[in-house]
């Protein structure tokens, strides 16, 4: 039988430190050439849309794929995974806690491998479905003593601040201006759905590292071309899927020193294959898309620790 779990056993089984660990593992075994991850594919509709992603890692003898709708921004995301040896469905999850965690995982993986070691403020723009995770994962990987939030809604960016400060128990405090943010941290997160940039490359300073997070289409971008010139690192979790989606580098490619032939995918960085930051003055970025490798070694332990916890509910498919 195959296990359906719930958002709320996601959010009780899948901690950021595990979803830090399973990210990780997975860009390990990315680098190895031991998984397989597949680009994520979409179907357009009036007033709706489908979004199709897959991986398979067989240390694991996990297969899976996401799937999820967007209907008047309304998102329902699931994710169907399958033991690869016997070919059964053994869990179907609601995944939009689950594709929130992993996301922000990433950008925790990457500020741990690219943001200097002392960093300790942090500048976010937006507030929105993404926000809170990535700002839990950061927090993880170093030690923030000071956080400045904007977004345009000022209401929702108080509300946000006062409830990550009471979460993190550090100083989470709304910015008056995206630049007044940017300019405030050494590590800089940008997590909208803009189709212009919210980041100026010149309001930067020396040294920062730059997760942008929010635009998986080529026709959003959160950073602009400056922010791409001045970044001497820019890592991506996959090449082929930044080529296909990420505005962001799409719309700025002239804009980058070596085009396409400089920009590294991260697991190469974890791996040592490629260098990441080596001098504290350098800028370095992260721009995720999201893969499907991370969603599927998220469900493969949360399916792990439902088994063990006697979480979920079984569904009878398949069967005589």
């Amino acid at each position: 039988m195959a296990l359906f779990l719930t958002e709320a056993d996601v959010q009780e089984l899948f901690s950021v430190e595990r979803a830090l660990e399973r990210v990780e593992a997975s860009l390990v075994q990315q680098h190895s050439g031991r998984a397989v991850n597949r680009t994520r594919q979409r179907i357009f509709l009036p007033g709706s849309s489908l979004h199709y992603m897959a991986a398979a890692l067989p240390d694991e003898k996990l297969l899976g794929m996401k799937i999820y709708t967007v209907v008047h921004d309304t998102l329902r995301f699931v994710v169907l995974l399958f033991n690869a040896e016997s070919g059964d469905l053994v869990a179907l999850l609601e995944a939009d806690h689950l594709g929130r965690r992993r996301t922000g995982a990433a950008s925790g993986v990457a500020t741990k491998y690219l943001a200097r070691s002392h960093a300790c403020r942090l500048g976010m723009i937006g507030t929105g479905r993404q926000a809170r995770t990535q700002l839990e994962a950061v927090a993880q990987v170093r030690k923030l003593q000071a956080v400045r939030v904007f977004s345009r809604e000022a209401t929702q960016r108080s509300q946000f601040c006062k409830e990550m400060s009471q979460q993190l128990q550090l100083e989470v405090e709304p910015a008056v201006s995206a630049e007044a943010a940017a300019r405030f941290g050494e590590i800089v997160i940008t997590a909208t759905t803009s189709s212009q940039p919210v980041l100026k490359g010149e309001w930067l300073r020396s040294g920062v590292h730059v997760n942008a997070i929010g635009a998986n289409m080529t026709i959003r971008r959160e950073i602009d071309d400056v922010t791409l010139a001045r970044a001497s690192v820019i890592a991506v979790d996959s090449l082929e899927q930044a080529k296909e989606e990420a505005g962001d580098l799409v719309q700025g490619l002239a804009s980058i020193p070596g085009g396409w032939d400089e920009v590294i995918e991260l697991h190469d960085i974890i791996g040592g294959r490629r260098r990441g930051r080596i001098s504290e003055e350098e800028i370095t970025l992260f721009k995720s898309s999201g893969i499907a490798l991370w969603d599927v070694a998220a469900a493969g332990y949360i399916y792990e620790q439902a088994r063990k916890r006697g979480r979920g509910r079984e569904l009878p498919i398949w069967e005589a």
